[in-house]
């Protein structure tokens, strides 16, 4: 291995701001073991699946409304 890199003429990677980021939320047991459920059916990881729900939530603009008791 080089002791030595040049970096001079390095360009920032294209594809940076479509990588994931990593953040602690808490759920519901229930809904891990719904989701984990519903992933096992299809073959992917929980964690992939609920991605995928959230996306489809923000890509249409879904909003929520909930009445706290």
């Amino acid at each position: 291995m080089r002791k030595h890199y040049d970096f001079s003429k390095a360009e920032g990677n294209p594809y940076a701001k479509q990588l994931k980021r990593n953040i602690h939320i808490r759920v519901d047991e229930d809904v891990i073991k719904y989701f984990q459920h519903l992933a096992e059916k299809e073959g992917i990881p929980y964690q992939t699946l609920m991605n995928a729900f959230l996306r489809d939530c923000a890509r249409s603009k879904k909003e929520i409304h909930i009445k706290w008791d």
